[in-house]
C-alpha cells in the first residue's frame, strides 16, 4: 500500500494527536468522573476537522475474524453524556469508534466488543484472546468492499495503565485495533481486571 504522503488525513491525524490521545485514556481506563466537561471539548473539535474533508472509505457494517468465528454487525458509537465511549448494547455487535478514523483510513480505527455476557450467553469477543499473530481480520464497509486487516501485536493491560497507544499510529498506514475485557470479573466495580488490545495493520 502506498501512504499519502502529506494528504488531508495525514495533518488531521498530526492536529488530532493530543485528542486522540485523551480519547484512549476515555476507553474504559479513566474513571467517569474524572474526564466530565471534557469530552464535549473532543467531538467539537474531532468533528469540525472531520468535515474538512470527505473520506473514499465507506462506514464500517460487519467484521469478521474466521479464525476464531466472528461474524457481526458493527455499530458506531461516540460518547455517553456523562464522557465515557460508547459501548455495544448487546453481547453479538461490536462498536466502532466513530469520532476516530473509520477501518481502512489512515491512523489507527477502534472497535470494542464485549467479552463473557451474563447468564452465560455467549459473547462477541470471548475467543479474542486465541487470535495469533498474522491472523487476518476482515471488515466490510457499506459500499461493499473490504479491508482485510494482518495481527501485529497482543497486549493486555491493567485497568489503569495507559493505553494512549490504542488510539494513537506512528505512521502514515491504516490499522485497526480491537478492545475487550478479560481476567478476573470484580464484583464490587462490576469489571473486569484488565483490557485486552488486538493491535492490527492493514495488508
Amino acid at each position: 500500500m502506498q501512504p499519502k504522503i502529506l494528504s488531508k488525513r495525514t495533518l488531521l491525524i498530526v492536529v488530532l494527536f493530543e485528542f486522540i490521545l485523551f480519547a484512549a485514556l476515555l476507553l474504559y481506563f479513566i474513571p467517569k468522573n474524572s474526564i466530565r466537561g471534557s469530552s464535549a471539548l473532543l467531538v467539537e473539535n474531532v468533528a469540525a476537522l472531520e468535515n474538512q474533508e470527505q473520506t473514499n472509505v465507506g462506514l464500517p457494517v460487519r467484521l469478521k475474524i474466521p479464525e476464531i468465528g466472528v461474524d457481526s454487525a458493527v455499530i458506531p458509537v461516540g460518547l455517553t453524556p456523562d464522557g465515557a465511549m460508547d459501548v455495544p448494547k448487546g453481547p453479538t455487535e461490536v462498536a466502532w469508534f466513530n469520532f476516530g478514523p473509520r477501518p481502512g483510513e489512515n491512523g489507527s480505527a477502534v472497535i470494542a466488543g464485549h467479552y463473557s455476557w451474563k447468564n452465560n450467553i455467549p459473547a462477541v469477543f470471548d475467543n479474542l484472546h486465541k487470535l495469533n499473530k498474522g491472523d487476518k481480520i476482515y471488515i466490510e464497509d457499506e459500499k461493499g468492499a473490504n479491508n482485510i486487516f494482518v495481527v501485529r501485536e497482543i497486549r493486555i493491560y491493567g485497568k489503569n495503565a495507559d493505553a494512549s497507544d490504542v488510539f494513537a499510529s506512528s505512521d502514515s498506514g491504516a490499522h485497526l485495533n480491537l478492545v475487550t475485557c478479560t481476567r478476573i470479573w470484580n464484583k464490587a466495580e462490576k469489571m473486569y481486571s484488565d483490557r485486552l488490545i488486538i493491535f492490527t495493520d492493514k495488508e
